[in-house]
Order: C-alpha cells, then sequence, then structure tokens
C-alpha cells in the first residue's frame, strides 16, 4: 500500500467520523427542539443545527422565520411607541415611551436593592444589640422584630406570584376530580352543566364583593402568612378561573375511546384503576389545555383583584401609581403592564412543558 492510498484511507475514516458525530448531534438536537419550542426558545433549534453543518441554506431560512421576523416586528413596534407616546398629552404629562419605560424599571430595580440593603442594616443592628444583652446578662430582654419596610417592586411580584399559585391551585384541586365525574357520569354532567354555563362568564368584580364579605365574616383572625386581602384576591381567582380546566377536563374524559373503557370493564378494574390507567392517561392532553387556559385567566383576573382588594400585588402597584400621579407614574405603570404580559408568557410556556413531559405527546 502506497503512501497516497493510506492518505486517502486516513481522509475517508475521518469524513465518516465526523458524519457520524455531526448525526449524533443533530439527534441530540432534534431531542430538544420539542422542550426548546415548549419553554418559547425555538429560534435556538435552527442556530443549533446550523452550528451542527445541517443544510445551511434550510436553517437560515428557518432562522429567519423563528427570529429575525418576530425581532422586525419587535422594533417596529418599540418604534411606533417612541414615535407616538411623545404626542399623546395626558393630565400626567406625554405618554412616556420606551426610553423613560427603560429607565423607571432600572429605578425600581435599585429602590429594590436600596431597600433590601436597609433590612440588613437593620437586622445587622438588631442582632449587635441582642447579642449585647445576652452578654449582660438580660436575655429576657432580647427582642426579635421583622422588618417592615416598605414593599418593593419584586416583593410585589412575589406576592402576586403566590396569590395567582394559590387559586390556581384550588382550582385545580376542584375542578379535576369534578371534571372527571361529569365525564364519566351523565347525571353528574346533567347536574353541574347548567350552573357552570351560569357561573362561568361572570366577572371577577361581580364576584369579590361577595368574596369579600364572606372572608371577613369566615376569616376573622387573619394568620400572618395569610393576609385577609390576599385571601380575598385568591379565591376570586379560584372563582373565576376553574371553569376551562373544569369544561375541558369533563371533554376530555368523555372522549376517551369506548373500548378502552371496555377494556376496564372487562378487566373489572377498580373506578379508581379504571381512572388512573385508562382515563387520565387519554384525556391528559385536554386537561392540560384547561389548565393553561385557567392559568391565564387567573393571572388577568388576579391584576384586578389586587387592585380592588389591595392585596400587595401588582394590581395594588398600578392602583397606587394612578393614584400617586407623578410624573413617572405612567412609566412605572407600563413597566408593570410589560412585566405583567411577560410573565404571563412564562407561566404559559412552563404549563405547556409541563404539559410535554405529562402527555404521549411528548414523545411524537
Amino acid at each position: 500500500m502506497n503512501t497516497t492510498t493510506v492518505s486517502t484511507t486516513i481522509s475517508g475514516a475521518d469524513d465518516e467520523n465526523k458524519k457520524i458525530r455531526r448525526e449524533k448531534n443533530l439527534r441530540r438536537i432534534n431531542k430538544a427542539s420539542g422542550w426548546l419550542d415548549a419553554l418559547g426558545f425555538s429560534w435556538l433549534t435552527p442556530l443549533l443545527r446550523l452550528s451542527a453543518g445541517d443544510n445551511p441554506a434550510q436553517q437560515k431560512r428557518e432562522l429567519k422565520q423563528v427570529l429575525l421576523i418576530p425581532l422586525l416586528g419587535i422594533v417596529l413596534f418599540l418604534s411606533a411607541w417612541a414615535f407616538f407616546a411623545p404626542k399623546v398629552n395626558t393630565s400626567l404629562g406625554a405618554i412616556p415611551g420606551p426610553v423613560q419605560v427603560w429607565q423607571q424599571a432600572g429605578s425600581l430595580i435599585t429602590d429594590h436593592w436600596q431597600e433590601r440593603a436597609k433590612a440588613d442594616a437593620f437586622y445587622e443592628r438588631q442582632d449587635k444589640r441582642n447579642e449585647k444583652l445576652v452578654a449582660q446578662g438580660k436575655e429576657d430582654k432580647v427582642k426579635h422584630r421583622s422588618y417592615t419596610g416598605k414593599a418593593t417592586y419584586f416583593d410585589q411580584i412575589k406576592t402576586s406570584l403566590y396569590t395567582v399559585g394559590l387559586g390556581f391551585l384550588v382550582a385545580t384541586i376542584i375542578a379535576v376530580p369534578l371534571g372527571i365525574a361529569m365525564g364519566l357520569s351523565k347525571t353528574v354532567n346533567g347536574a353541574f352543566n347548567p350552573l357552570i354555563q351560569i357561573f362561568k362568564p361572570v366577572s371577577p368584580l361581580a364576584w369579590l364583593p361577595i368574596v369579600t364579605m364572606i372572608v371577613s365574616a369566615l376569616y376573622a383572625t387573619p394568620y400572618d402568612w395569610m393576609p385577609k386581602s390576599l385571601l380575598v384576591s385568591a379565591v376570586t381567582v379560584t372563582l373565576c378561573s376553574l371553569w376551562p380546566t373544569l369544561i375541558n377536563t369533563a371533554l376530555g374524559v368523555a372522549s376517551v375511546d369506548n373500548d378502552l373503557i371496555n377494556v376496564g370493564k372487562v378487566l373489572q378494574l377498580p373506578t379508581w384503576q379504571k381512572i388512573t390507567k385508562i382515563v387520565l392517561p387519554s384525556a391528559l392532553p385536554l386537561i392540560f389545555t384547561g389548565l393553561r387556559l385557567s392559568l391565564g385567566v387567573g393571572w388577568m383576573v388576579l391584576i384586578a383583584a389586587e387592585m380592588l382588594a389591595q392585596n400587595p400585588g401588582l394590581g395594588k402597584f398600578v392602583w397606587d401609581e394612578f393614584q400617586n400621579g407623578s410624573s413617572n407614574s405612567l412609566a412605572r405603570i407600563m413597566v408593570a403592564v410589560l412585566t405583567i404580559g411577560l410573565i404571563g408568557f412564562f407561566l404559559d410556556r412552563i404549563m405547556y412543558a409541563l404539559q410535554r413531559a405529562a402527555t404521549f405527546s411528548s414523545n411524537r
């Protein structure tokens, strides 16, 4: 075998190894693409495929479709916003543009860290004072107080997320079992369907006064970790967000193939096993669709509920800024609007990712 033949053989082996590595990388990328899409990062897939050498022309077209065009839409929106906003004057001044809103977002972040620094200094002084009292043998005078400074913007976001999570959890606990019962039994469905049709369209603004009075009557001595205003908001979220899950669960269960139900009867499966082994796996896609809709509805309802119940979350932040009437109020309200939209988007993406993980569609 001469030198030329050896070099050709080595080169061919290298090319084959590169091809195998590229195919392995593409398989990994294809496997991850579904999750990237579920989490809202579908634009990463063509970039990864492009870096792996997979059909550059096709991946560039895909990248243009999923990244460049959406970015162009955002740029056009920001340009129109920046152009038209100064031309609209209100009682609080001109509508703030993107630059002013960005500045106020930075200001809210700065306020948060300043408040955290004050809290740290407070606890440091308290610890030193208590250590001094212990050293003097005055343990009975040692006191531990919580910092009572103002809630920052991020504290209010945390409160809103906790409230909507609580309301959504209670709604899910109520809606999923009741939806399964409605899907399995025509009698149960006939009993509850008229009530659903009546109460489903009711606005949160109509529920809120009723919920406030009932909570005030039954929850006279609130716990520190569950303020009355937070409970009012959470219950309102529950009442308004349980319907999509309830309806979709009932529809999903009722749509289960009769052959599967008959198999359960032939095997004489107990009711609980029939539900967990046959009904739920088949109905999960529709159940998760209802859960995603319920979470979106709950997040929208929460803001109005917090405004009226004065629960210290994003809704109250918007209302306080509106009442404040300072020159920065409009910009801060717009920061809150964008925050609400982004959080709603990420909540939906998280639910979609959970749906892919829990249903058969994730393996398709």
